[in-house]
Parts: structure tokens; C-alpha cells; sequence
């Protein structure tokens, strides 16, 4: 959870999508170099195999306990206890310049001053404004969706969707798992390439409608194979095994450029200064429910509708999500952390800005122009 929503406070708005879906890169070379690994240990005696394994989880940890205590806090955090002269050497080291460094400052201060000036009761109902609750839905829908597609299913037994495509033999079925972490991670790095450029919707639309339809030609694929084999017809049927191992990797492909690392650029982006560690935490927990229940049942589901059946269900839910996020996420490129709350809330923009004017932008602030940028300069 700290990691997005920390490299989002870090990073400057043009390439905060970039950078807050390092994360997730990460999390997916890591998985690539475990499915590496187990590929080498597989060869060792038993004894050994598994101890190798474990060792060799026990390394990183060591440099990223090295590496945290080089870390300088994020400037936001700083902004609110009142450390200003902090949160400006930071910015100074992490923005391209002087000026822009200046303006992040103005922002996340009137931000915390606007949050302030709203604290106790009235800061509790400006919890549950209509911006702060479609914020909320956004990120918990997200979250949801980002695992209800049954992403977990997919990876975690690929060996036995591999299995029933016809790979039998346990070196080919990890070597077809490497090529899935491989495709995961390689296509994770095209979505960092493309998020600051295209944006987030676009992405995110494409990698939707992409699952969709690699869940309905894998289920397609593995429906006729099943068909073959109840017929007790010879071979498993060569062009649909071939089907079925390209949708996996169109599925993983299509995931990880765009809901995989998006759902954490996001949810870790759109909530306002006061809430953030609040509703990161809470997309947090959703993220990591739906994936347990995905998990947990998805072996009873398959006895239940068969394997086809699960993932054609897995495409009925992931068409739910394009239709979701289209309707319900709008484009954050761009967009300074503190315009998020406008930007779901735009009935209110002309209401604010006029707000703005007569209480000298206390309120909501806008990034809309240099103009604008100046007036904020009061607040520091």
C-alpha cells in the first residue's frame, strides 16, 4: 500500500503514472526471477531444492532494509506537520526546477489549509462529499475488478490450464509459467512507457476489452478440448492447445498493460491530502480480499462449471469492469494530486472557483493556469 501511494506524493504530475507504476514492475520481475528460480531448483535434490528456495527469498529483503533508510519523506506528509522548509528541500531534489518545485509547495499547502479549515464536524462531512464518495467508488471498483477478472487464477494454475492444453511433462509446463511472468513483465514495462503519454483511460479501456476477449477464447479453446477428450477423440486437439496457451499470454499481456499497474497509479493519485492513506488502505483491502476469494474458490468453481465455464464467468465480469470504468473513472494524466477532488466533483468547479475568488482560494484548488498558480502564493 505505501509504495504507490508514496511515489505518487513523490512524483511530479507529468510523470507520476510512470513512476507509481514502478511498484508493480517490480512486483512482477520479482515473480518472474521466483518462477526462474524454481525452474533451477526443480533440478536439485528435494532436500536442498526448497531450502535454496527460501534462502534465496531472504536476500532482497536485506537491500530494500538498506535502501528505505536513503529515503527522503514524502513532501506532502511534511506540508501537514507544518515542516515547510523540509518538504521544500525535497521537492527542490525531486522536481525539475525552482519554480515547479515552488508551485508543488503552494499546493499541497493551501490543500492541508483547506482540509484544516474544515476540521472536526465539518471536517467529517467533507469526508463524504459527492467528489470524496465517486472518489471512493472509483478506487474500490477498481480494486475489485482488478481481481474479480480472475488474474490470480490464471497465473496461479496456469500449469493446469497448460496441462489440459496438453503440456504434460513438469519441465515444459514451468517453462510455459516462465513465459507468462515473462509476458507480465514485459508488457508492464510498455504500460510504464505509455501512461504518462496516453493516460490512464485509454489504457485501461484497451486492457479490459484485450481480457475479455483472451478469457473468451481461452474458455472457447479449453471448451473444445474438453469436448475431444469426453468424445474420446485422438489427440487434444492441436489448434485449440494452441489457442488456449496464446489467451493465457494475451490475457497476462493485455492485464498488465493497462489494470494491473493502473488500478495501483489510481487509487494511490485520486483521493484528497487528508484522506489518502485512508482510502489507499481501504482499495488495499478490497485489492487483497477479491484476491483470496478469487484464490480459494477457484478450484471449487471449476468442479462445479468446469474449467471453459469458469473462465468464460471471468470474461462476464471483466466486461463488467469496461463497462465500470468507462462510465465511472475519469482521465487523472496530468492533473496535480490536488485538482483530484474537482476533477470527480466537476458540477462543483464553477461553484468553486467563485469560492476561490472571494475567500482568496481557501478552498478546493485549481490548477488551471499560471494565473491561478500565482494567486496561491499567498499560502506560503
Amino acid at each position: 500500500m505505501i509504495a504507490p501511494v508514496y511515489t505518487a506524493e513523490l512524483s511530479p504530475a507529468a510523470s507520476r503514472g510512470a513512476l507509481t507504476s514502478f511498484p508493480e514492475v517490480f512486483i512482477n520481475s520479482g515473480v518472474l526471477l521466483g518462477y526462474v528460480a524454481n525452474f533451477a531448483f526443480a533440478k536439485l535434490p528435494l532436500r536442498l531444492g526448497w531450502r535454496a528456495m527460501f534462502l534465496a527469498g531472504a536476500v532482497p529483503p536485506v537491500f530494500l532494509g538498506a535502501g528505505v533508510l536513503a529515503m527522503p519523506e514524502s513532501p506532502r506528509w511534511l506540508v501537514m506537520q507544518g515542516r515547510l522548509d523540509d518538504a521544500r528541500r525535497v521537492l527542490a531534489k525531486t522536481t525539475g526546477g525552482p519554480d515547479e518545485a515552488e508551485l508543488r509547495l503552494q499546493r499541497a499547502w493551501a490543500s492541508t489549509r483547506s482540509a484544516g479549515a474544515g476540521g472536526g464536524v465539518a471536517g467529517a462531512a467533507g469526508a463524504a462529499t459527492p467528489s470524496v464518495r465517486r472518489i471512493l467508488l472509483a478506487a474500490l471498483g477498481l480494486q475489485f475488478f482488478q481481481q474479480a477478472s480472475g488474474i490470480d487464477s490464471v497465473v496461479l494454475y496456469s500449469p493446469r490450464v497448460f496441462q489440459k492444453a496438453g503440456i504434460r511433462s513438469d519441465s515444459n509446463s514451468l517453462g510455459a509459467t516462465v513465459a507468462v511472468g515473462f509476458t507480465k513483465t514485459a508488457f508492464i514495462l510498455v504500460a510504464t512507457f505509455f501512461l504518462d503519454r496516453v493516460g490512464r483511460r485509454p489504457l485501461l479501456l484497451a486492457s479490459a476489452g484485450g481480457m475479455v476477449a483472451s478469457l473468451l477464447a481461452l474458455a472457447s479453446a479449453l471448451r473444445i478440448i474438453d469436448d475431444r477428450a469426453h468424445d474420446h477423440s485422438d489427440g487434444h486437439g492441436g489448434a485449440a492447445a494452441a489457442v488456449a496457451i496464446a489467451a493465457v499470454l494475451s490475457f497476462v499481456g493485455s492485464f498488465s498493460i493497462g489494470l494491473g499497474p493502473i488500478a495501483w497509479v489510481y487509487s494511490s493519485e485520486i483521493f484528497p491530502l487528508r484522506l489518502r492513506a485512508q482510502g489507499a488502505s481501504m482499495g488495499t483491502a478490497m485489492n487483497r480480499v477479491m484476491s483470496g476469494v478469487i484464490t480459494m474458490t477457484f478450484i471449487s468453481l471449476y468442479n462445479a462449471i468446469t474449467i471453459s465455464g469458469s473462465f468464460f464467468l471471468y470474461a462476464g465480469v471483466a466486461a463488467m469492469g469496461w463497462v465500470f470504468f468507462y462510465v465511472f473513472l475519469p482521465e487523472t494524466r496530468g492533473r496535480s494530486l490536488e485538482d483530484m477532488e474537482v476533477l470527480f466533483g466537476r458540477k462543483r468547479v464553477e461553484e468553486e472557483k467563485e469560492k476561490g475568488k472571494e475567500g482568496g482560494e481557501e478552498g478546493v484548488v485549481e490548477n488551471k493556469g499560471d494565473a491561478e498558480g500565482e494567486s496561491q502564493e499567498n499560502h506560503c
